[in-house]
């Protein structure tokens, strides 16, 4: 395993509004898309932000027993490929899901040859795609500030060679599988 360094904005250790169930979001520092209106205007610029390795959020993410998923976001967790996809490998090992927030488009991520990008949406179960619009703005949508914005099954997507939307199944709380 390597232990990469990563420019965090910040973490959420027990959040509920960054995909399904009790997450660990981890907020990356840097974001090129600098999207009007983003609700983490702050961690756009990349001189921002703490430096921390993949080994210090795996601890957290470990002594938190309660959690069923880590969301990756930020910033752009693609900008710092390397690092997330090292954290969603480590996250699967756990038993744990994995989403990720881009601004990037789904179909341009499959395509794109920066380094680590490829590994990371491979461990990625849920991708939410596409920059933030202002215009397209709604509280009444779910895991998503904005309509363009697609809750993306990249395991199906990569089977059926085309999107496929991610399904919102009621579940109820179960054990976490670190219990």
């Amino acid at each position: 395993m390597t232990n990469y360094n990563v420019q965090l904005f910040g973490v959420a250790p027990d959040s509920i509004v960054d995909g399904p169930g009790l997450r660990f979001a981890i907020f990356v520092q840097g974001c090129s898309h600098a999207c009007p209106g983003c609700h983490n205007a702050d961690s756009q610029p990349a001189c921002g932000g703490t430096s921390t390795t993949v080994d210090a959020l795996m601890t957290q993410i470990e002594a938190n027993k309660l959690i069923g998923g880590v969301t990756l976001s930020g910033g752009e967790p693609f900008e710092q490929a390397p690092a997330c996809a090292e954290i969603a490998r480590r996250a699967h090992a756990l038993g744990l899901n994995v989403w990720a927030y881009s601004g990037y488009l789904y179909e341009d991520l499959q395509n794109d040859c920066t380094p680590g990008a490829a590994e990371l949406l491979d461990e990625v179960d849920v991708l939410v795609d596409g920059p933030f619009v202002q215009a397209l703005h709604s509280f009444d949508l779910e895991w998503r500030g904005s309509s363009n914005q697609r809750l993306i099954d990249v395991k199906a997507s990569k089977a059926q060679g085309s999107v496929v939307l991610w399904e919102h199944h009621e579940e109820f709380p179960t054990k976490p599988p670190s219990w």
